[in-house]
């Protein structure tokens, strides 16, 4: 019986004791076994940590920042005037202060002026709270606050002409004496003969023109009208030394005649009629050996020039006088400065709309009086 007691223990005990987990591993460890230590921090991770909490601490401050900026900029609201002035556009003059016409007869004026803006996109004002306006190598800024370049402009090619103390002979008779004119930039001369027609000279092609060699030779240029000859000489050469000898061009118009029964010389850039027919410089008496000659009969002279009005001034339109014809001379008058224009807003301000309107009004008649 003992003996049957003993393996119903032995029977029952050894499961139950192996069924409760690490008894007897943790009670007793192996010999020769290392202990298990508890886990260290690693020391990586400690830096990650601290990284990114020092790039939070940024990015507040950051952000803090651009609170304060966004605080300022609303607490300093632009209420100035946010138009833009524009002076009236001036009349093109001539030196005897008539306005110029283009070629379709109507007057020419400049670009009109406008003030400038500030780095801000705002007017522009100098310290006396005038308004500052453009120039031509002076902008300003556009309405985004960027600046504005001066694109520079290649000048045109020019053919200057030159014709000092000249005299125009028509089969070898004297028609115009002492004619002094400096053009800036030749297209067209004009040669009128009366009883033959005008005769219309260019040193370029053109439509309906016909070339004669070598016309331009120098200080002369010979042209020939059907069996009619006509030569205009001149102290100085005519094209410059770059081109001594050249072609010339020339077109016959034998319907258009002038009122007047002596040759006249002219020049111009169109060739519609009735052409251009500006008048001459007074020539610069001669120095030195040289005696005066005798005056040049009345029929001989070319149609003078007018005295150029003084600054701020010009001669009023009138109607177009061909020479032959008696010209009434307009006096110089001031020039009208016409009314300041105020262009549209081209910022949005938040401020009172009374102060920018009172801002405006200010600043306009402050450009008038200017």
């Amino acid at each position: 019986m003992r003996v049957e007691a003993t393996w119903r223990m032995l029977l029952i005990g050894v499961p139950l004791w192996l069924a409760v987990p690490g008894s007897a591993q943790s009670a007793s460890p192996p010999s020769g076994a290392a202990a298990v230590q508890p886990a260290q921090p690693d020391a990586g991770t400690g830096k990650a940590q601290a990284a990114e909490a020092k790039q939070a601490e940024k990015t507040k401050a950051k952000e803090e920042k651009m609170v304060k900026k966004a605080a300022a900029a609303r607490s300093k609201v632009y209420t100035g005037p946010n138009t833009i002035i524009v002076l009236p556009p001036k009349p093109i003059l001539d030196e005897e202060g008539k306005q110029r016409l283009d070629p379709d007869g109507k007057p020419m004026f400049y670009p009109p002026v406008k003030q400038q803006r500030d780095k801000h996109g705002h007017p522009l004002f100098d310290a006396n709270g005038k308004p500052v306006f453009q120039t031509a190598t002076d902008l300003g800024y556009d309405e985004r606050g960027k600046k504005i370049r001066a694109h520079k402009i290649k000048p045109p090619r020019m053919t200057p002409m030159t014709i000092s103390r000249g005299t125009l002979t028509v089969d070898g008779m004297i028609g115009k004496a002492e004619m002094n004119y400096q053009i800036a930039d030749f297209k067209y001369l004009y040669l009128y003969a009366p009883g033959i027609g005008t005769l219309v000279v260019s040193n370029e092609p053109f439509t309906g023109g016909k070339e004669e060699k070598g016309a331009f030779n120098k200080n002369n240029l010979t042209v020939t009208m059907g069996e009619h000859m006509l030569q205009l000489a001149s102290d100085q050469w005519l094209l410059g030394k770059n081109k001594r000898v050249a072609p010339a061009y020339v077109m016959v118009d034998r319907e258009f005649k002038l009122p007047s029964s002596f040759p006249v010389v002219g020049y111009g850039s169109t060739l519609k009629t009735p052409y251009e027919w500006p008048g001459s410089h007074e020539n610069v008496p001669l120095k030195g050996a040289f005696v005066q000659p005798p005056p040049v009969p009345v029929n001989l002279r070319p149609v003078m020039l007018l005295k150029p009005c003084p600054t701020g001034e010009m001669r009023k339109p009138a109607p177009p006088v061909l020479p032959g014809q008696k010209e009434v001379v307009q006096p110089c008058v001031p020039i009208p400065k016409g009314s300041v224009t105020i262009s549209k807003p081209a910022t949005s301000g938040t401020g009172s709309g009374a102060a920018s309107a009172a801002g405006d009004k200010a600043s306009a008649t402050s450009a008038a009086h200017s």
